[in-house]
């Protein structure tokens, strides 16, 4: 009787997980929002707006070498430039970044290592204080979006958008405009948009649940498969978010995995193990069960696919000391990457700690 009773529980929090296929919230609805209060599941996503999510760009905060569109004519602004903004930049570079600017050459060998460091430099500059003065960007063209921060007393992300913004408006022709929205809502589901990369996360924080929801991975120029972050930390308010967040990622749906944790990046092969190797299509749906404890520092994937298949499990990770309540994020992790989410839900403190999309 007991086993028919958790055989029942499971089903009701995989069809739960269906259910928000439809685009339909599980609190309210006749029938179904009973099913919810026992289960204790929830719909992350309505499959209408991204209510519930927070959205953090890097590129919306800092300058990447590749947004530095027409490269010889910002060496050339940097390194001989009269105009207040590049005099300004000019004093804030490193001293042999500033001796090696006049000589650049697209074709020199050490090209790329200068943009990159010139990179570097910038975004120093970007993470304040605040650039603005009335007398420097006199003659610049602000953007509406620009002017708007420039009224505001910000602080954290905000300032350095600030920056980045007021660099872009000086620079029109040689740096590229950066995007505000990396994720979009689109026919249901939750799509990146491929501008560069960030993070979508939970506006809040989780510690021992149950997550189920459907993805595929479209496209990538440069590719890289849809991944899923646990165990982030929290930008506070005012503060720059750590890359990642902070967390260690599942990759969708083939159990690919990384570990950015204290700052680092790596495989974080001590801490992983693969269950089952598979060679799934990513660009056609998986449904994707995560079994997470905190307090554990354990969590554990079951993939599906096709739709409505028995999954099996992928790829668990254990390391008690990494465990950490904190919110869920999806990751775009470069640009040009358009990856799909729905059908999210999530069950609170579990009473079976099993996959059960694999029974």
């Amino acid at each position: 009787m007991l086993r028919e009773i958790n055989d029942l529980s499971r089903r009701k929090f995989v069809r739960l997980a269906g259910i928000t296929a439809a685009g339909l919230s599980v609190v309210g609805l006749g029938g179904v929002s009973a099913e919810a209060q026992t289960d204790k599941a929830v719909a992350l996503f309505d499959g209408k707006t991204l209510d519930g999510w927070i959205q953090i760009e890097n590129n919306a905060t800092s300058l990447p070498v590749e947004g530095i569109t027409d490269q010889p004519a910002f060496v050339g602004k940097l390194a001989t430039g009269t105009d207040p903004v590049s005099v300004f930049l000019r004093g804030k570079l490193e001293a042999l970044v500033k001796a090696d600017l006049p000589a650049y050459s697209a074709s020199n060998a050490n090209a790329k290592a200068l943009m990159s460091t010139l990179a570097k430099d910038i975004n120093q500059v970007i993470l304040g204080p605040s650039i603005y003065d009335d007398a420097r960007f006199k003659q610049v063209t602000l953007r509406p979006e620009t002017a708007a921060l420039l009224a505001q007393d910000v602080r954290g992300p905000r300032l350095a958008r600030l920056n980045k913004l007021l660099l872009e408006d000086a620079y029109p022709a040689e740096l590229a405009k950066s995007p505000v929205t990396g994720w979009v809502v689109k026919d249901g589901a939750m799509a990146s948009t491929g501008v560069g990369r960030g993070v979508m996360y939970t506006a809040k924080d989780y510690g021992r649940y149950r997550l189920i929801f459907t993805v595929r991975h479209l496209s990538g120029k440069p590719d890289h498969y849809a991944c899923v972050l646990l165990f982030c930390t929290r930008p506070q308010p005012g503060e720059m978010p750590l890359d990642a967040l902070n967390g260690i990622q599942f990759g969708i749906p083939n159990g690919n995995h990384w570990d950015y944790r204290n700052g680092g990046s790596s495989l974080g092969t001590p801490y992983f193990t693969t269950v089952a190797k598979s060679q799934l299509v990513e660009s056609e749906w998986s449904r994707i069960e995560l079994l997470v404890d905190a307090a554990k520092g354990t969590a554990r994937m079951a993939v599906a696919q096709p739709l409505g298949s028995k999954a099996i499990e992928t790829l668990d990770f254990k390391g008690p000391t990494g465990g950490k309540v904190g919110p869920i994020a999806l990751q775009m992790h470069n640009a040009g990457l358009f990856d799909e989410y729905k059908d999210m839900s999530i069950e609170i403190d579990p009473k079976e700690d099993v996959l059960i999309t694999t029974a």
